[in-house]
């Protein structure tokens, strides 16, 4: 899929598909496409914010109401190859028209929930939607380029979660506090419907590789390299959330910050995502492995960082930057990789991976609080975060085709 032009003897093996026709709107169907996961991205981490509200509107408890950001997250998980499987026979435009239709049907069910169940159940249901239209909207985006474009046009997909964590998420949090949840959702229901005019007009049909079906891709996982990227991509993307899970701790606690600097540095996080996705995207088309392996390690490296600088204020400040900058430049190169592992099943692959990337997600903030049950120092996350890094580094290692070699 991608040609390693300085590690040659390293590359996965290219996907073949036929000759494709020049293709309609490639900026413009991108950034159509990047609308659809700064939605899903928004919604998924903004009602952290607004879960005091949400509470004290349905009269349950704070842990009660937690289950709308964790059962979200199980959503992802289990949806994403779930409706990628049971849409295997739609063409991809029109699987992804029926998955942001159902999302604006989910938002609204959000917005307007007369029950805690009702609005868990609209949450799960933009959950299962949003993990297989990530998981589709990549394999689009890079059937819409050149094939030395392809990880820049993932990268431009992703660009939309690094957005939602910049813009999307603070002010649908404001939103919602001036105005109450419901406006929140109402706000992300409108975006879901200009995505819905946008991949219509805006985003061409990409025919499927001669020779697909369901039975083929399900069959690409009995590769063990399939099952070892995408576990890489699970430990090597769970150190982020490990990490910002307990950040307004660490920062206050740790080293010492006063609670209204958290926001900020969140978004120094954000920042740096912004920049290092687009980032990774470029350089993964050039030379897909060196990538790969150099934002894992360069991963655990800003870790180390913060351990030897976590008392230091400004040190942190500028850890925390490159944290988001380099953490987000893991996702384009990972996500490629696993489609050019996983050949003949592009769809399946690329959402099993969305699913891995969520399962990273509750998985290491899992481990984190389970440490921090047991007495370990918020400063111990790093280390738990560090480890967690090389051990991606490692299962990306072991995953390489030494056929090629």
């Amino acid at each position: 899929m991608i040609h390693d032009v300085s590690a040659p003897h390293e590359q996965p093996r290219e996907l073949h598909h036929p000759p494709a026709p020049p293709r309609r709107g490639g900026v413009a169907a991108l950034v159509a496409l990047a609308l659809g996961t700064f939605a899903v991205g928004t919604t998924e981490v903004v009602i952290a914010g607004l879960l005091p509200e949400v509470a004290a509107d349905f009269a349950v408890s704070l842990p009660t109401a937690g289950l709308l950001v964790s059962g979200f997250a199980l959503g992802i998980v289990v949806g994403a190859p779930l409706l990628t499987i049971l849409g295997a026979r739609v063409p991809r435009k029109r699987m992804l028209l029926a998955l942001v239709a159902l999302f604006v049907v989910a938002s609204l069910l959000t917005a307007v929930a007369t029950s805690y169940a009702v609005l868990l159940v609209g949450r799960v249901l933009s959950a299962l939607v949003g993990g297989a239209y990530a998981g589709i909207a990549t394999v689009v985006a890079a059937g819409i380029v050149a094939p030395e474009r392809k990880a820049s046009a993932i990268a431009t997909v992703f660009m939309g979660l690094s957005l939602a964590n910049v813009l999307g998420v603070p002010a649908g949090t404001a939103l919602g506090q001036a105005f109450g949840w419901r406006a929140t959702f109402w706000a992300v229901t409108a975006v879901g419907v200009v995505l819905l005019l946008a991949v219509a007009a805006l985003v061409p049909e990409v025919p499927r590789e001669e020779g697909t079906n369901l039975r083929r891709e399900l069959a690409v996982f009995r590769r063990g390299r399939v099952w070892l990227a995408l576990a890489a991509t699970a430990l090597g993307w769970a150190p982020f959330l490990t990490v910002v899970t307990y950040i307004a701790p660490l920062l206050t606690e740790v080293t010492g910050f006063d609670p209204g600097t958290v926001p900020l540095v969140l978004v120094l996080v954000g920042v740096g995502m912004v920049v290092g996705t687009p980032l990774a995207g470029r350089l993964a088309d050039r030379a897909l492995l060196p990538t790969l392996y150099g934002a894992l390690a360069a991963f655990a490296a800003v870790l180390a960082l913060l351990l030897a600088v976590v008392h230091s204020k400004p040190g942190v400040v500028v850890g925390f930057l490159l944290f988001g900058m380099i953490g987000a430049a893991v996702i384009p190169p990972m996500q490629t990789r696993v489609l050019a592992t996983a050949e003949g099943a592009d769809n399946l692959a690329s959402s099993a991976n969305i699913s891995a990337f969520n399962i990273g997600n509750a998985g290491g903030p899992l481990l984190g609080g389970l440490a921090l049950s047991l007495g370990s120092a918020y400063s111990d996350l790093l280390w738990i975060a560090l480890l967690l890094s090389v051990a991606g580094l490692l299962l990306v290692l072991a995953g390489r085709d030494r056929r090629t070699t």
